[in-house]
């Protein structure tokens, strides 16, 4: 598996990332033994970043991991773990909230931070990301709160997930160490960030983004998804060619060949699922190839 730095001077992560973000919706990965089984999967085939964020599996994922973890130290040693924090919505164990919102003020980062940190039971997060915007906190108080945590040694680095370019772009102005990467959905039926400029921003910048939902959120196995049917039709027809990739590795392929060096994010808890889709790390999609799953996702041909 391939190991690239996010950023000249940043963390040096895996290419394909271990997404968590539905890891309690699996009976494989409940308990504390599945889940450890799910990172050792990875970790067998050169997978050793983790990510996951506060709000995932309704605020248990952090928990869930950080149990998985204490049971095997050895393991917690070999893997990079990203989260992620500033999504806050009602549930059981916060009856206090009445709406969805977003917080990203220099209190909440920190709080939120701290309490992944004891969760996960780790001393140190490799990458904090905001996860979304807060459209009423200024930029300036965001970034105090990550300058802050940076200063502290409590994460390695910064970033964020959802950002449009602009807000990239303020964010960074306060920040005393580079962002190191935006997380993006991106995938062939999602292609908003080569339009959006985010991409763009990201090569101007020498940052890698970040794809979540690089195999359209399930849409690519959906019997009932006229995209997804194309694309699968089209992967088969490729199939050959790529020494029998399975459509989870052309996929993420297509994902890692952009020009921006993405990281793609699995968001598979299957370990033999995990197993096919690493070997996209050794594709190279021929240039008409990766137009032609383009195509058949948007369904049409480019402009």
């Amino acid at each position: 598996m391939t190991r690239r730095r996010l950023t000249p001077n940043g963390p040096e992560f895996s290419r394909l990332v271990l997404g968590t973000w539905r890891l309690l919706d699996d009976p494989l990965t409940r308990t504390a033994d599945g889940v450890l089984a799910l990172l050792k999967a990875g970790l067998d085939h050169g997978i050793t970043t983790v990510d996951t964020a506060e709000i995932y599996g309704c605020y248990a994922v952090e928990a869930a991991l950080g149990e998985a973890l204490r049971r095997d130290p050895g393991v917690c040693a070999r893997i990079e773990i990203i989260s992620k924090c500033g999504i806050y919505v009602p549930h059981p164990g916060a009856p206090e909230r009445r709406t969805a919102h977003y917080n990203a003020t220099a209190a909440q980062i920190v709080a939120s931070a701290e309490n992944s940190l004891r969760l996960l039971g780790v001393d140190t997060l490799d990458l904090l990301l905001v996860h979304r915007p807060d459209w009423l906190t200024s930029h300036e108080e965001t970034a105090a709160a990550l300058n802050q945590l940076l200063a502290a040694g409590k994460i390695r680095a910064a970033g964020v997930s959802n950002y449009l370019a602009s807000q990239f772009d303020a964010l960074s102005a306060f920040m005393n160490q580079p962002l190191a990467t935006n997380q993006l959905e991106f995938s062939p039926f999602c292609v908003t960030p080569i339009h959006d400029g985010t991409f763009d921003q990201a090569q101007r910048l020498k940052f890698a983004p970040m794809a979540w939902s690089p195999l359209g959120g399930g849409r690519l196995f959906d019997p009932a998804d006229a995209a997804g049917v194309r694309i699968r039709a089209a992967m088969a027809s490729l199939a050959g060619k790529y020494d029998g990739a399975t459509p989870d590795a052309l996929a993420h392929a297509w994902v890692l060949a952009h020009p921006s060096r993405p990281f793609s994010i699995l968001g598979t808890n299957k370990p033999e699922r995990v197993a096919s889709s690493v070997r996209a790390d050794g594709i190279s999609l021929e240039r008409e190839d990766w137009y032609a799953l383009w195509e058949a996702a948007q369904g049409r041909k480019i402009p």
